[in-house]
């Protein structure tokens, strides 16, 4: 790494993110024992929300019994629950299930060029249903600035009528949140970098495929932008993927950090570098 791209990186790594992961009392050792032990380490902060307090440690931000039904309750318990306890001591907020693989440096570089004082909801946009709206695949994982979690907690939750209550059983916590951010003026706002993805719904040896997802299929026809296949799917700074077992989640830690290729260099910085690492809009 030369001397100018290192004093990027120490002005990128200066961005304060806290990650929430979203896991349940039976994953613990299955799975988000693999992110704690991966990509998780380069948090500001990760806390691991559940349904029971455990030494793991896991903070219970539900008192009921777990399962997809049980989503948004517990997808808005723990943003209650991270605004109650760290909103003024963090940037950006990341939501990622124990199954997402998240690189945080280019987290960083995509989030460097916002204002966290201001509302933005990041993600991998995709339609709700037939409309003009679009929420953020809970799933490939959603980054809220501080202002967009103070928008969530103190106005939108303050209104059952424009955000669904945390009594209503549901599962699909992306919509909600996004709705009820939408709802009191916030957008989602897309994530591409150099005109591709950064968070992916599918692991990397699904969504590097040529020949993944048929149009009939729900990621297709859902998809905000129209799918890319194979390696025009993703952008070279991706930030996620989800549906990765542990087997992937070290296999991704030795290749993007560990592995080199002798005389391949990938550490040419993006274009617009200049202006990420200034004042951000």
């Amino acid at each position: 790494m030369s001397h100018g791209q290192n004093e990027i990186s120490q002005h990128l790594s200066k961005i304060r993110i806290l990650c929430w992961i979203m896991t349940y009392p039976s994953n613990l050792n299955k799975s988000a024992i693999h992110v704690r032990n991966t990509w998780a380490k380069r948090c500001t902060k990760t806390l691991y929300m559940s349904s029971e307090n455990t030494a793991f440690p896991t903070i219970a931000v539900v008192d009921h019994l777990e399962g997809r039904k049980y989503l948004w309750p517990k997808c808005r318990g723990a943003h209650q629950y991270v605004y109650d306890h760290h909103v003024d001591d963090f940037d950006w907020f990341l939501k990622a299930d124990d199954d997402t693989y998240v690189i945080m440096e280019n987290l960083r570089m995509l989030v460097a060029q916002y204002d966290p004082n201001k509302p933005f909801h990041l993600g991998r946009r995709l339609k709700y249903k037939e409309t003009e709206r679009s929420f953020m695949s809970g799933g490939a994982g959603y980054v809220l600035s501080r202002e967009a979690l103070k928008i969530l907690v103190e106005e939108a939750f303050q209104s059952p009528e424009k955000c669904t209550p945390i009594t209503v059983v549901e599962e699909q916590e992306d919509v909600n949140v996004a709705r009820c951010l939408w709802n009191f003026g916030v957008m989602p706002i897309d994530a591409l970098i150099g005109g591709r993805e950064s968070f992916h719904c599918f692991a990397p040896p699904i969504v590097l495929q040529p020949d993944a997802f048929p149009r009939e299929h729900w990621y297709a026809r859902h998809s905000y932008h129209p799918l890319k296949r194979g390696p025009e799917c993703c952008s070279e700074y991706s930030i996620s993927f989800h549906y990765v077992d542990g087997y992937w989640m070290y296999m991704l830690e030795y290749m993007i950090y560990h592995m080199r290729p002798f005389g391949v260099g990938y550490y040419d910085c993006p274009d617009n570098i200049m202006s990420i690492v200034g004042k951000p809009t």
